[in-house]
């Protein structure tokens, strides 16, 4: 049990402090007929079980993020409720838990190389957080950012290390999951199953359909790893299979060009890291990246590809979608291009420190090139550039990409080494779950902003928590053997 010095001696205290909460929040629901006096006791209980137990109040926030719905308040400000104050409030028990145990810390999860590129990567941050052009609205990113990265990879990392505890993490996400998703699928049974209606059937849960297809995928191959923990025919067996099934189906009926590449390219990505590829497969697309970037770019030859205005519309049957996207008359497709040219003008003009975290919004109206505007060019939901790699090159400049590019590529290049040094079956199949996972998120990130969402961003980084978690186990099993034969 993970739980705090000294907080079961002042039980009895406890305990009255919390009826004294019971009464004076029924109280204030009488005197103001507002419901929020009513939270003051389960906000108690929430900040004592995470100084009893704070491992409890982790396995409530995984089930809490299929369920978490964005609210907006007067002010403007948002919030993903409940799971961002949860996020934050572990974040806050991890520091103070941190302060009590530094010397109980596992240094050589902060030494892995993957950690030491993700700091390079926070410190970089840090830097154009110093830079920025709106210094307020960098460090609101850049705090966000802290306490995902200080829940999601540093908390997993004290918390998830075996096998065991990663079948816990599954199954608190797995059947919360699979609710909102029966939920989704039945509304859309209702609504009518179409491409028009699937914003509306996954309301309150799911912000889009990208949202929510990028979660059901990026869970995908997990779930279907999780179906060989279990003996077949057996009823938690046909659980999971059902369960997969289930997930395919709503991918198909998320009606999400990104969730079928995405899935595509994972199920290859199995190959290339199954035979060590990945090195391969990432300077291959490095090449083509190139190339692509220095075509549009000779003679201003991306200017060919400016959308014709009154045809670019919104299409709502997926054949005519997929035909509006081959021949760049679909609207979001067209506004992405939109958006992307003026980030790359904005990157030209900011190349070291770019605007800071969070700005491109703020900025790139006057970067845009009027040929490419669409019907929905005005913003109004003030989105971002919708291509993450884009989006840290445009706030954090050159460097900030490269950083990131860099990340990228050495999670994926010792991820594939972890793999192929594990032993241990089950393992090895859970860290081949966590590759494709990666890569399925990496794949969305192309045309999307989602690694500050808790529906993706959280397992980004819990994936790069475990991947560390399960080589270091692998070593210490490695050690192991060793003394083990020199002893005998």
């Amino acid at each position: 049990m993970l739980k705090f010095q000294g907080i079961e001696r002042s039980s009895s205290i406890i305990y009255s402090l919390y009826g004294l909460l019971v009464i004076l929040g029924i109280a204030g629901y009488a005197i103001t007929s507002s419901p929020f006096p009513l939270l003051l006791p389960a906000a108690f209980l929430i900040v004592y079980l995470a100084l009893l137990d704070f491992r409890k109040l982790y396995f409530l926030l995984l089930i809490c993020i299929p369920f978490s719905t964005e609210v907006y308040f007067a002010n403007g400000l948002g919030t993903d409720l409940p799971s961002e104050p949860l996020i934050i409030g572990l974040m806050l028990v991890y520091l103070m838990y941190l302060i009590q145990n530094v010397k109980k810390i596992d240094s050589a999860f902060f030494r892995h190389s993957i950690m030491l590129f993700l700091f390079l990567h926070l410190g970089w941050m840090l830097i154009t957080v110093l830079n920025s052009e709106l210094i307020v609205v960098s460090i609101k990113f850049f705090l966000a950012k802290m306490w995902y990265v200080i829940t999601f990879v540093f908390l997993t990392g004290l918390l998830i290390k075996s096998e065991v505890e990663f079948k816990q993490v599954f199954w608190a996400v797995f059947i919360p999951l699979l609710i909102t998703v029966v939920y989704v699928l039945f509304r859309q049974s209702v609504f009518g199953i179409s491409l028009e209606m699937v914003g509306k059937a996954m309301h309150p849960f799911y912000r889009n359909h990208v949202n929510y297809a990028a979660l059901l995928t990026l869970f995908f191959p997990i779930a279907i790893v999780a179906s060989t923990w279990y003996k077949r025919w057996s009823f938690i067996w046909w659980i999971v299979i059902i369960g997969c099934l289930i997930l395919l189906i709503a991918i198909q009926f998320s009606f999400t060009r990104s969730a079928y590449v995405s899935l595509v390219m994972a199920f290859a990505s199995y190959f290339v890291i199954r035979f060590r590829l990945i090195k391969a497969a990432i300077t291959v697309a490095l090449i083509l990246i190139f190339a692509f970037i220095t075509y549009v770019a000779t003679n201003n030859k991306y200017l060919d590809y400016a959308p014709n205005f009154e045809k670019t519309i919104t299409h709502h049957n997926m054949e005519d979608l997929f035909k509006a996207t081959y021949k760049m008359e679909d609207l979001s497709t067209m506004e992405r291009l939109y958006r992307w040219v003026a980030g790359i003008h904005m990157s030209a003009d900011q190349k070291t420190f770019g605007f800071g975290p969070g700005n491109f919004y703020n900025f790139y109206k006057k970067y845009t090139v009027s040929s490419f505007e669409t019907y929905v060019s005005d913003n109004k939901d003030k989105s971002g550039v919708h291509n993450y790699y884009l989006m840290v090159l445009i706030d954090q400049g050159i460097p900030g990409c490269l950083i990131f590019l860099l990340l990228t590529m050495v999670i994926l290049v010792i991820g594939e080494r972890i793999y192929h040094r594990t032993i241990n079956k089950q393992r090895k199949l859970i860290i081949m779950s966590l590759l494709l996972s990666l890569i399925i998120i990496d794949a969305f990130l192309i045309i999307n902003d989602l690694l500050e969402t808790d529906k993706v961003g959280a397992f980004y980084f819990i994936h790069l928590a475990l991947l560390i978690n399960f080589d270091l186990l692998n070593r210490r099993e490695a050690q192991a053997k060793v003394e083990s034969l020199n002893n005998g």
